[in-house]
């Protein structure tokens, strides 16, 4: 029978509120069972302390000490593990860089963070060594870079310098404006962030967690990682997603669980059924979940437990659908609660522009104020500042409450096109013309109008091979929005911009002048 989140986490010796400390409890409890599995490679998790603890004592005697921060521009692997909690017992901060990152992206993260070093794997060392300069030194995390990790060797046991308030990881985000952030946490918002992840999946001892997300994604670290040493359950690690390649990889490691973005979701709905091979995944965590994404991991996929959650690299995990129901797909959930419910975790507000909660049922902008909040953005005390408002963190997101307590995403409050004195959702439109069967991707910004206020330029991807038309875009529009809400202008465009957490980066759209220069002009102005 399974147990509780609770009942999960008291198996294992109490921890200090540290990485350490919380994989030292687990280890305590049965060390020999199977905690890491890459590839061919699978670690105990008493191998893997010991290996943490070898590559501290080699990085201490590189003069890596307390407060310094670490780069590592790498894909998944169990090295990458290893090395997370290795600079957390020095004290030291990890800086996850995207490794498909170029020169000018990986300089200005790496010379922001001012990294002392720089952990890279072949394919991203030339890159590196070119953003980094003549200032920090670069080692393997694996592959043929020397010195590697696991080569570094020191002549004593390194100290151990973890404490719950010291900060363990910088995380650079894009945001809305393309100008990274560096989103710092401590190492407690690790451990809370993991116990946490217990509650809302309901993990066990014997889970296995499959994590296909990069690991310099905060749903990665904090959520997969992160709920597999809470639980002392196992991480399947895969060095990167494969949309061909996933339920093979689902069968053959057992994994029961599976964390998703909206991305993922709807690549796999999409692929064909004949790939499906018999499985136990039994649990899917993703933020966002469409209802056709949802309704193909039920019922074509077998999986009986899909869950929706919503959380940001600034305050992960801040509301989900309760593991025990009612399962609300399309919604993000209520506000997240902590194994342990002495615990003041997540609370969440909807408030107007002048900062007053407004009733359920009207949209407002969500506020959050949890303990696993970042401590600030690294090296930027105004946009800290701003970030926060009375403790409370502003998202920027725009949600309804319902009677029940159930959030609806409706918009980036930056998503918010403003036309003839109506507020619409960008995300809204986003949504409709993704549903036409020829279009892969489509993303709805403002462009100015000449009556003043807004106009509405969809950017559309078609589908390989098909026949769709501007005005047929604005025909399928008219026939599920409001007239208000049909865009003006429609571009077609071979790919969207990315951010590297998969959104579109709306931004690049709107500072794209050639786009409406080359958009038809559907002639929708109702």
């Amino acid at each position: 029978m399974a147990m509780t989140p609770w009942e999960t986490l008291c198996q294992y010796p109490p921890h200090d509120g540290t990485l350490p400390g919380l994989l030292a409890s687990r280890a305590a409890r049965d060390g020999d069972r199977p905690f890491l599995l890459f590839g061919e490679r699978t670690w105990s998790w008493n191998e893997l302390r010991a290996a943490v603890a070898a590559a501290a004592a080699g990085l201490a005697a590189r003069g890596i000490a307390a407060g310094d921060r670490v780069g590592v521009m790498a894909p998944n692997s169990d090295a990458y593990v290893i090395l997370l909690f290795a600079l957390a017992q020095l004290g030291a901060i990890m800086v996850p860089v995207n490794p498909d990152f170029g020169v000018a992206e990986a300089r200005y993260v790496l010379a922001h963070a001012g990294v002392a070093a720089t952990a890279v794997v072949p394919a991203t060392l030339p890159v590196a060594r070119e953003a980094c300069g003549p200032g920090p030194w670069l080692f393997g995390l694996e592959g043929d870079v020397r010195p590697g990790l696991l080569d570094l060797t020191g002549t004593s046991p390194a100290p151990n310098r973890a404490a719950p308030e010291t900060t363990c990881l910088t995380m650079y985000t894009s945001g809305t404006t393309g100008f990274p952030k560096g989103v710092m946490h401590a190492q407690k918002s690790f451990v809370l962030a993991g116990e946490g992840f217990v509650e809302r999946m309901h993990l066990q001892p014997d889970d296995r967690l499959l994590c296909i997300l990069p690991l310099y994604h905060i749903n990665a670290l904090f959520y997969s990682l992160g709920g597999a040493v809470a639980a002392g359950a196992s991480l399947v690690l895969a060095p990167r997603f494969s949309a061909s390649g996933f339920w093979p990889l689902a069968a053959r490691t057992g994994a029961t669980e599976v964390n998703i973005i909206a991305a993922v979701g709807s690549i796999l709905a999409r692929r064909p059924r004949s790939e499906l091979v018999p499985h136990r995944l039994v649990k899917v965590y993703g933020a966002p979940v469409a209802p056709d994404v949802a309704a193909a991991f039920r019922d074509d996929f077998g999986v009986p437990t899909v869950i929706e959650g919503y959380g940001m690299t600034e305050v992960p995990g801040a509301c989900n659908i309760p593991f025990l129901g009612p399962h609300r797909i399309g919604t993000m959930g209520r506000a997240a609660v902590h194994p342990d419910r002495r615990i003041r975790f997540a609370e969440l507000r909807v408030v107007d522009d002048a900062g007053r909660d407004v009733p359920d049922g009207e949209t407002g902008e969500l506020l959050v104020r949890t303990p696993i909040a970042m401590q600030g953005y690294y090296r930027d005390p105004e946009a800290t500042a701003a970030a926060f408002r009375d403790g409370w963190f502003v998202t920027g997101d725009l949600v309804r409450r319902d009677a029940d307590g159930f959030y609806t995403f409706v918009a980036r409050k930056k998503d918010i096109i403003r036309r003839r004195g109506e507020n619409i959702a960008g995300a809204e439109l986003d949504r409709v013309i993704g549903a036409h069967p020829d279009v892969a991707e489509a993303a709805a910004v403002a462009v100015p109008s000449e009556l003043g206020e807004d106009e509405i330029l969809a950017v559309v991807v078609p589908r390989a091979g098909a026949g769709v038309t501007a005005e047929g875009i604005a025909a399928w529009c008219a026939e599920r929005l409001a007239a208000i809400k049909v865009p003006r202008y429609v571009a077609f465009v071979d790919a969207l911009p990315h951010t590297p957490t998969h959104r579109v980066a709306k931004f690049k759209l709107k500072g794209d002048p050639a786009l409406l220069a080359r958009a038809v002009d559907v002639g929708r102005k109702s």
